[in-house]
């Protein structure tokens, strides 16, 4: 097999609660800094580990990496709360901070009965008042997303005053609204298949905002399953599956043969607790939601997703059976290939 130079391919890991503790995930972000990646992510969830904690954790245990949390909403999470987190964890971690704003989907925030109609303008005003707010100006608003006076600034002054802020981001008008104003994007890439689907319309965002594509970054997050036993790998991606896959557009579906009705009765089995139930019916056909299997195979993969315009592979889900060992097989076999030189 061939390596290939691509100076511009970045790799990162998000390490999602179902990995285990918060010991255990900042133990895994330490291993991700040692595998050679470039960023660590930690999901920003309602009624799950709170990423300022986490986030601030693995500042003071990482020398390198670049972190931040991912999945941000601008409805649960205010504005003045997120640019004061970015800003406090920027200064924590020397310059290291990156700020994941957004959503991949509604549900979870409508289960709070919150109203998210008002998405798209919501997010493009609480990004803009983010910014202000680091560029330490009065960040004034007349509403009505955001009422704000003149007594609405930081009271610090950031380390820099510039926080990359990338959008998660689901649709079409979303992913467009990220490549307008974000300085970068997360679109889910699940299934892989789906990435060029994905990129087309954040680039369109990009184009019409008048943007040099080349200082914007789409960090696409894939599910990865990786092992030696591309069985133990595939087991593992079953439990990702069954949890997530209802939530996932219907056109990406589309992309893999699927329909979100396929997953009714996994979703079923989910809101009864029954999770051995969910993970039965996952049929191999939703295995290719994710990333699933050896070396070789995860590294062809990822190949395809840099042809389709993904500048960031955000390796997500299980990691593997064992998720530390699949961090290291990452950094011990995947990204040296992408780093090292062709081979004459």
């Amino acid at each position: 097999m061939q390596g290939r130079r691509d100076a511009t391919l970045r790799f990162g890991i998000r390490l999602i609660e179902y990995l285990g503790s918060s010991r255990e995930l900042l133990r895994l972000a330490v291993a991700a800094e040692a595998a050679g990646v470039d960023s660590v992510w930690f999901p920003h969830d309602l009624f799950m580990r709170n990423t300022w904690v986490l986030t601030s954790a693995a500042a003071m245990l990482t020398t390198r990496v670049r972190l931040g949390g991912v999945g941000i909403n601008v409805y649960t999470n205010d504005p003045s709360e997120i640019a004061t987190y970015a800003a406090t964890l920027d200064e924590l971690s020397g310059g290291r901070c990156i700020l994941g704003l957004g959503m991949h989907t509604a549900d979870m925030v409508r289960w709070t009965g919150v109203d998210t109609s008002d998405t798209l303008q919501r997010t493009r005003d609480a990004v803009d008042l983010i910014r202000r707010l680091l560029r330490g100006e009065v960040a004034t608003h007349p509403g009505p997303s955001y009422r704000w006076g003149e007594q609405c600034y930081l009271r610090f002054k950031p380390l820099r005053p510039e926080v990359p802020i990338y959008i998660g981001a689901f649709g079409r008008e979303f992913q467009e609204l990220s490549g307008e104003i974000g300085d970068g994007s997360q679109p889910m890439i699940t299934p892989p298949g789906s990435a060029r689907f994905q990129t087309e319309s954040i680039e369109r965002g990009i184009a019409r905002a008048g943007r040099d594509r080349s200082r914007f970054v789409i960090s696409g997050c894939a599910w990865i399953s990786l092992s030696a036993d591309r069985r133990a790998a595939a087991d593992s991606m079953r439990d990702m599956i069954a949890t997530f896959g209802p939530y996932l557009e219907e056109e990406a579906l589309a992309i893999a043969g699927l329909r979100r009705s396929d997953f009714d009765a996994i979703k079923a089995c989910v809101d009864r607790r029954d999770h051995a139930g969910a993970r039965a019916r996952v049929t191999d056909d939703m295995l290719e939601l994710g990333i699933t299997g050896t070396p070789a195979e995860v590294i062809s993969r990822i190949e395809t997703l840099g042809a389709a315009g993904i500048d960031e592979i955000g390796f997500g889900g299980p990691l593997g059976p064992d998720p530390e060992a699949a961090i290291r097989l990452l950094g011990r076999e995947v990204i040296p290939y992408f780093r090292s030189s062709p081979q004459p």
